[in-house]
């Protein structure tokens, strides 16, 4: 890569997205924030101005962004001084950051953990683009958030982040030889044997109860009290979940339209010299979605096993889960998903849980930062 010393294939680390930056690939109107870059990704900013809009949208090869949102914005706010996003309602916002990538470098997006963790349905779009959260090596232009909060609402302001972008060169997305050799290798989770198939690393659910005190993990309350994205620690975990316990059956009947808080079997492991993501849906193992949220930084799981292999590697995964049009029974050790993993194209200088204040390194079943804390270790 031209003028900022990178070679080969995979996904760019933390100072490799600061070189692009500093080269003009990523366009800010102010210097990042101290902790927006991370290990593999960098945050996003939401920029002053958000639309409420009539339904969500591709802009498609022929228009931009902004052309199909002068047909189709109902109203516009002002983030300067926070507003409040309702449920059930879409929203578009320029983000803060815009691109003009070199040619070999593309990008791709997801909800940040904590996004995810609250029900936030976001999406990346760019301009003349087919597909969400997704954008083309050599492109330039404006990012859009699009956003629907689907059972809180929240308040958000100009520089509030709700999703992360990752960018790569080539084709870093390990085959299912690869796969299987680094898991034996790293121990990418903690299974006896591990589900290897479909390009991916299979996570099942855990509804045992047994890790967490008889918790089997939460399901989000209707008509709660609205959620300020960017506080902390500030809101009762009663007020808007209802914790659900075993009750001798390792089973949970998942409510259509109702959303979940639950927890893998499996503890997961990261290492540094790669990056995973969390395959949000696949129909063949049921009518709904494990995974909102899918990035999982180098380093994730890996500082708490003290960075040599163990039984005990890894950090849980959780799920956030929400079920399509009927009700669905998920059993305990059904797996749910798959974990994809990519080489990073040089290892960060700073993993996931090293001094970055990350807040779900070595989690058990944990709720967003949000929340007063009532995680169980697993």
């Amino acid at each position: 890569m031209t003028g900022l010393g990178l070679t080969g294939e995979g996904i760019l680390p933390g100072h490799a997205i600061e070189a692009l930056a500093a080269h003009g690939a990523i366009r800010v109107a102010r210097p990042f924030d101290v902790d927006q870059v991370q290990p593999a990704s960098l945050d996003l900013r939401l920029g002053p101005v958000a639309w409420r809009i009539r339904a969500s949208f591709l802009s498609g090869p022929r228009e931009t962004v902004a052309e199909r949102l002068e047909r189709l914005a109902l109203h516009q706010l002002d983030l300067s001084n926070g507003e409040v996003l309702e449920t059930g309602c879409v929203y578009l916002v320029e983000l803060e950051e815009s691109l003009a990538l070199p040619p070999d470098i593309a990008a791709s997006a997801n909800p940040k953990s904590s996004t995810g963790r609250l029900d936030i349905f976001t999406r990346v779009i760019a301009d003349r683009t087919r597909a969400f959260d997704v954008v083309p090596a050599g492109y330039e232009g404006k990012l859009y958030l699009e956003i629907s909060p689907r059972t809180f609402p929240i308040l958000v302001r100009q520089g509030s982040r709700l999703s992360q972008i990752r960018f790569r060169r080539g084709d870093a997305r390990l085959d299912e030889t690869e796969l299987a050799a680094l898991n034996q290798s790293e121990g990418l989770v903690d299974a006896a044997s591990a589900d290897v198939a479909g390009g991916g690393i299979g996570v099942s659910i855990d509804l045992s109860g047994e890790g967490f005190g008889g918790l089997l993990g939460f399901r989000a309350k209707r008509h709660t009290g609205l959620i300020d994205v960017d506080r902390r620690a500030a809101y009762e975990v009663e007020d808007y979940w209802e914790p659900l316990v075993t009750r001798g059956r390792r089973e949970l009947i998942l409510d259509p339209d109702a959303f979940y808080i639950l927890a893998s079997k499996e503890a997961v492991h990261v290492p540094p010299s790669h990056a995973a993501e969390m395959v949000p849906f696949d129909p063949l193992v049921g009518e709904f979605r494990v995974h909102y949220a899918g990035f999982f930084d180098p380093g994730f799981g890996h500082a708490a096993a003290g960075g040599h292999k163990s039984a005990h590697r890894g950090a849980r995964a959780v799920l956030e889960v929400r079920s399509r049009e009927v009700p669905f029974i998920l059993e305990d050790g059904q797996i749910v998903g798959r974990l994809v993993y990519e080489r990073m194209m040089e290892r960060p200088r700073t993993l996931y849980g090293e001094a970055l204040g990350s807040n779900y390194q070595a989690q058990g079943l944990k709720l967003s930062k949000h929340f007063r804390s009532v995680s169980r270790d697993g």
